[in-house]
This record gives structure tokens, C-alpha cells and sequence, in this order.
């Protein structure tokens, strides 16, 4: 193994303890019913629905005062001003790279909202690249994403695993590029993909060869 490429939300970042560290204030700055935490997580889907979809739903759902555009602006400026790193994720990193492993991270997303949670998980330092769907022009799981990522690290598919929670973008798309691909359960179930490895949890990826 020369290269390891790992996918940022629901792998290295705990996105949802982020959002419930945000939906504990944001719920007390707007009066908002208790049982909107938990529907903002049900409707937001791991990240995989648009949040200007999102809030206009809760809004009519529970009868708020509040436009769907101020809730849409809390989320922007707070929701990743405070991100929580996933259990392990440094000490993986540091395991990884005391043995010469190359690091990749490899993200859907914008590029400044995505550069932030990196910045405040310090993980760029500890990471040889990233890649970042909107700085590139590709997103997962579109294989050329992956092929971008390895050849900016200099190593080929064969020599390297893929490490994420989506069955279409972290375990299917990598394979389409031909990594290995490591599930990490943290999101979505799988639905027939078959991960060369299911992880209990990122301490499992010291083990991969």
C-alpha cells in the first residue's frame, strides 16, 4: 500500500456531531420546537440534500415565523464554524504516514466551506493533498476524480485504498477507478455494493496492506 485517499465528511469529519453541536444553538437563537433536530437531520440525508430545499420544508412542516432564508443564513455562517473530528482520525493519519503512506482527501463540496471544516479538523497539514469537487471541476463518484487524486499523489490505483461511508461515491466509484475501496457504516447502508473492506471503525485502516 503506497497511497491512501480518504473521503472528508462522515470519515475524517464527524459531520453529524457537527450539525448537532450547531442544531443545539440554533434551535435556542430561533425558539424552535424540539422535534426539529431531529427532522433537519432526517431531511438533510448525510449532507445529500440541498439545505435551501431543507429549510422551506420545515418551515411549512411546523408553522414557523421565521423565513426559510434566515434559517438558510444560520446554517451558513455557524453550521461548520465549530467541526468535530471523527473518533481516531489523527492518530490514524499519524499511523499512516510514520509508515510512508501517502495521504489524500478527496470531497464533494465547495471549496471554502470544505477548506474550513479542514482547517478547523487540522487535517491539511497532516494530509499530502486534497482534492475538492468544485475547485476541479469533477465530482465522485465519477472516476476521474479518483484517477485526479492519484495523479497528483504519483502512485497508481493498484497500489492504493479508498476510505469513505458512501456506497455510490466512496465504494463503487473508487472501484470504477480501480481501488480498493474501504467502507466506513457511518451514513448510507449498503445496497449490493461490495466493499473490498468494512471498517468497525478508522482504526481498522492500519490494517489494510
Amino acid at each position: 500500500m503506497k497511497a491512501v485517499l480518504f473521503d472528508l465528511d462522515g470519515t475524517l469529519h464527524d459531520r453529524n456531531a457537527t450539525l448537532l453541536r450547531w442544531l443545539g444553538g440554533h434551535t435556542r437563537r430561533f425558539d424552535l420546537p424540539a422535534a426539529y433536530a431531529a427532522r433537519f437531520l432526517e431531511l438533510d440525508d448525510f449532507g445529500y440534500r440541498p439545505k435551501s430545499e431543507v429549510m422551506p420544508l420545515l418551515v411549512r412542516e411546523f408553522g414557523l415565523a421565521h423565513t426559510a432564508q434566515t434559517l438558510l443564513d444560520d446554517f451558513s455562517d455557524h453550521a461548520f464554524s465549530r467541526p468535530v473530528l471523527m473518533p481516531h482520525a489523527h492518530a490514524v493519519l499519524t499511523g499512516l504516514r510514520g509508515r510512508g503512506v501517502l495521504l489524500g482527501i478527496v470531497t464533494n463540496g465547495w471549496e471554502v466551506p470544505q477548506r474550513q471544516t479542514l482547517a478547523g479538523l487540522d487535517l491539511t497539514r497532516r494530509v499530502d493533498d486534497v482534492v475538492i469537487s468544485r475547485a476541479v471541476g469533477l465530482s465522485k463518484p465519477d472516476p476521474a476524480i479518483y484517477r485526479l487524486a492519484l495523479s497528483r499523489l504519483g502512485v497508481t490505483a493498484a497500489d492504493s485504498w479508498f476510505v469513505g461511508d458512501s456506497p455510490r461515491n466512496d465504494v463503487s466509484g473508487p472501484q470504477a477507478a480501480g481501488l480498493r475501496a474501504a467502507f466506513l457504516p457511518t451514513g448510507h447502508a449498503l445496497a449490493g455494493e461490495r466493499p473490498d473492506v468494512k471498517l468497525a471503525d478508522l482504526r481498522d485502516v492500519l490494517e489494510l496492506e
